[in-house]
């Protein structure tokens, strides 16, 4: 029997990695009934909180899920752990306010180092922080095409839940792909 999980990191690609452009792309649809498919029964068994490291695609789109759950499970805690401050300093104005819109159905937002983006030492710093501080993974990635952002973490996922009974759960193309037909049938 699993233990029940109270803290749970939700991540996977960046928007570009799927090729994904613009905040109308069907896909993104998709991708979010299939987080919120495999959250709610989560929910129901305990789960408290919904951490994502923040950056746009799959993170965004999690969070945009779990701030609608939060309506029907009010429960339910979103926290967003960026890896440096100001994360969106670089972003054109349009996403900078999408991010500040998204950043008021946030519970808790932090940074894991105070200053600007300085190196790939503060997404290594954050990935380790975000992997002791939860109790499990839900990772959006495709293992046949085995690439990709999510990769790294991944497999500091896989490690964890082989020496310490870290829960590892994956959303794979496949899934989304048959949400998507389903959907397309009516039948979601």
């Amino acid at each position: 029997m699993l233990v029940s999980m109270k803290t749970l990191l939700v991540t996977g690609y960046r928007a570009h990695e799927l090729g994904i452009f613009n905040r109308k792309h069907p896909g993104i649809a998709y991708i979010r009934k299939a987080i919120a498919a495999r959250l709610v029964p989560l929910i129901e068994e305990g789960l408290e909180w919904v951490v994502t490291p923040g950056q746009y695609g799959v993170d965004w789109w999690a969070c945009e899920t779990v701030i609608e759950l939060k309506r029907q499970y009010p429960h339910l805690k979103l926290s967003i752990l960026a890896a440096y401050a100001n994360p969106e300093e670089k972003w054109n104005e349009e996403r900078q306010q999408q991010y500040r819109e998204l950043l008021l159905g946030v519970d808790y937002y932090a940074c894991v180092s105070k200053q600007p983006y300085s190196g790939p030492w503060q997404l290594k710093a954050r990935d380790d922080l975000l992997l002791r501080k939860t109790d499990g993974i839900l990772l959006v990635y495709d293992e046949e095409a085995g690439e990709g952002s999510p990769k790294f973490l991944k497999d500091k996922a896989l490690r964890k839940s082989a020496t310490e009974g870290y829960r590892y759960i994956a959303i794979g193309a496949e899934e989304i792909q048959s949400i998507a037909e389903e959907s397309e049938r009516g039948d979601w």
